[in-house]
């Protein structure tokens, strides 16, 4: 199984997050996603797991809740906007992680791509996919999961934020 995840597109979607999001089975959005027109396209590809962000208005925080917990293939995810760092988590988070004990752990809001472990737990932040913000690169991130297990992610490098252009690279993980 292959999910696609994406954050802060702020209202644009590039079709070469579309492109890639084709190969997947589910993606998860983590917010700002700043207009239900994006949620809609990336839902007419495959099917949609999404939180609001700081910057969506009252359509999207009425379509898709602040915090987002579900399982898929027997791993717990919880998903949310602003999720802080591993070691730094807002309390309201931590203690959601300490009441769900979370697989993976996927946020957006700081524009910046950070995949790492928090000891058993895999924290995503998959950067910033829109044209909005102080990000070079616009990226999303590809995991793959298979018995329940991550066996790979792929980070997608959409091209510098004003530019539309695609190329790939991939890490591993353990």
């Amino acid at each position: 199984m292959v999910i696609g995840i994406i954050s802060d597109t702020h209202g644009w979607l590039d079709e070469a997050a579309l492109k890639h999001f084709g190969e997947v089975d589910a993606i998860w959005h983590a917010g700002d996603i700043g207009s239900l027109a994006v949620a809609d396209a990336l839902a007419a590809v495959k099917p949609l797991k999404a939180v609001y962000g700081n910057i969506d208005g009252q359509e999207i925080r009425s379509a898709f809740p602040a915090e987002l917990l579900f399982e898929v293939q027997g791993l717990k995810v919880l998903m949310t906007h602003i999720g802080g760092l591993p070691g730094r988590y807002p309390a309201s988070i931590q203690q959601l992680m300490e009441k769900h004990k979370p697989d993976i752990f996927v946020c957006g809001h700081s524009h910046i791509l950070k995949v790492t472990r928090s000891g058993k737990m895999l924290h995503i932040n998959p950067g910033a996919a829109g044209k909005h913000g102080f990000h070079q690169v616009r990226t999303v991130v590809l995991m793959t999961l298979s018995g329940g297990k991550i066996q790979h992610l792929d980070v997608v490098e959409l091209g510098p934020r004003t530019e539309l252009s695609t190329s790939r690279s991939s890490d591993t993980v353990s």
